[in-house]
């Protein structure tokens, strides 16, 4: 299995630059195609699964952006709420699975009812993690709060169980969200920096990416660890660092 976890993989969501299919930067869609079978099946899994004309949209957004970077493709199918429970044998028949990007609890909660930690058991295809889905992907996810009200509720569940592709927990878009307030507070110094204490997240703007492969996991691209409180660059843009969880 070799896994892409993003922030983003089609360019940054702020329009800071323009990309016409999958991100060039740092390497990602040659680092793509170097390992892209050939024509494969290729299947997105929703975020929002109760949304049906956003997946659809999502869905003929992502089918464009792989033809038009020059990748074969048989076709790509969506699993969201309308779609029939895929068996194990039947989500590994796909070459690629892509993790779509949206609300990370929501997405996990479609996670658990359609059993996808289990019938990824042993995939050998690619796995392209979108945003919430590199934050799913993780062994154990931090669901740092995104909607008005979440950072308050003493209800609201930061950490749960997630896919076990990586030990990383990723938070994406760093560019983008930094310097957001939630709730009267700002996003990462009153709420994501306290969270982090005695845990390691991997802060990655769009257009930087995770890639694991062989056991071995590698950041290309600008990066962060925040940790403890304390946050550092640890990679650069245009260029490859490892990373252990």
């Amino acid at each position: 299995m070799t896994v892409f976890l993003t922030s983003s993989p089609t360019g940054p969501l702020d329009n800071s630059y323009h990309v016409d299919g999958m991100d060039p930067r740092n390497g990602f869609r040659d680092q793509l195609a170097r390992r892209w079978p050939s024509c494969p099946r290729c299947l997105i899994i929703s975020a929002f699964p109760d949304d049906p004309s956003a997946n659809d949209e999502m869905r003929a957004f992502f089918e464009n952006a792989i033809r038009i970077s020059n990748l074969s493709i048989d076709c790509l199918d969506l699993w969201d709420s309308r779609t029939p429970d895929l068996s194990r044998a039947s989500l590994q028949a796909y070459g690629v699975i892509l993790l779509g990007g949206g609300h990370v609890p929501t997405q996990h909660a479609f996670f658990e009812r359609i059993h996808l930690r289990d019938k990824l058991l042993g995939y050998g295809g690619i796995i392209i993690g979108i945003s919430a889905g590199s934050m799913n992907a993780a062994r154990m996810v931090y669901a740092q709060p995104e909607l008005p009200g979440e950072s308050t509720d003493p209800h609201y569940v930061r950490y749960f169980a997630g896919l076990g592709l990586t030990d990383t927990m990723i938070l994406p878009h760093y560019q983008m969200v930094r310097c957001n307030l939630l709730d009267n507070r700002r996003l990462y110094e009153d709420i994501t920096y306290p969270d982090s204490i005695g845990h390691r997240f991997l802060l990655l703007p769009d257009g930087s990416y995770l890639l694991c492969e062989n056991h071995t996991e590698t950041v290309f691209g600008e990066a962060y660890l925040l940790e403890n409180g304390l946050l550092h660059e640890i990679c650069s843009e245009n260029h490859t660092c490892p990373w252990h969880a």
